[in-house]
């Protein structure tokens, strides 16, 4: 079986990290967290689970993640967040991979727990995302939301199981973190030169709601899965109308 790293970046996860370290206890042959200087428990937590615990400025998420990735010993990694956590599945999965790992990365799926409820439809599910990758061939970029590039011409692969997101444990929790990613968005597009049309700003939502809401049958997750689809295209509207509010800034309008 090869070794595999297991790699955290966390900021006062004092809540939720020992759920995450938890989780891949059975799979890694090494677990490192890089922390931002966090004022809770979650170093205590870390070093009581016998982790490599590291403290590195926060200068954006790609960086930490590269950093972080920087101090793996072995060739594979399994990337996570403090708020996430693998289902048995999932772990049982790596563990048949890692007998003889034959891709360079590999697909999960991530489920999320919205306010308690797991949220299996709509645009959040299955939440394709490549986490365990071969260290040489892949390397985290962006400036808000980050993306794991792969080397051209990497092999992929696909795991069962999935990655168990606690994203957020109540309503208001999800609209400040809309609001703060919408002003990182319209910022970023701003700085690209980004425009936002009559079509991007009115009908981009529209389009939001209707794809999570029908085509992806957001509706059979009740209450919560209707109140994701609409929070998800105000979101939508948001990050466009603030884009162009910057853009009349600029213009003087």
């Amino acid at each position: 079986m090869e070794e595999l790293s297991v790699v955290i970046i966390s900021f006062n996860e004092e809540k939720q990290i020992g759920r995450c370290l938890d989780s891949v206890r059975d799979i890694a042959g090494e677990i490192i967290v890089v922390d931002s200087f966090s004022t809770d428990r979650t170093r205590e937590i870390c070093l009581q689970h016998g982790v490599r615990f590291y403290e590195h400025t926060f200068e954006g998420y790609s960086e930490q993640k590269n950093f972080a990735n920087s101090l793996a010993r072995f060739d594979y990694i399994l990337s996570l967040d403090a708020d996430e956590a693998l289902d048995a599945g999932l772990v049982q999965s790596i563990q048949n991979a890692a007998q003889a790992f034959d891709c360079d990365a590999y697909f999960m799926n991530r489920m999320v727990n919205y306010c308690g409820s797991w949220i299996r439809h709509g645009s959040w599910y299955p939440d394709r995302k490549v986490r365990l990758f071969r260290k040489q061939k892949a390397r985290w970029e962006g400036l808000i939301h980050e993306s794991l590039i792969l080397a051209e011409g990497s092999k992929t692969g696909t795991l069962q199981g999935d990655i168990l997101h606690y994203s957020y444990d109540s309503i208001e929790s999800h609209i400040a973190q809309f609001d703060k990613f919408t002003t990182l968005s319209a910022r970023e597009m701003f700085l690209e030169g980004k425009k936002a049309g009559i079509l991007k700003l009115y009908f981009s939502p529209l389009s939001s709601f209707i794809k999570g809401f029908f085509f992806r049958l957001g509706f059979l997750d009740g209450h919560y899965g209707v109140l994701i689809c609409f929070v998800n295209a105000f979101a939508t509207y948001l990050k466009y109308a603030k884009l162009r509010h910057l853009r009349d800034e600029k213009s003087g309008n």
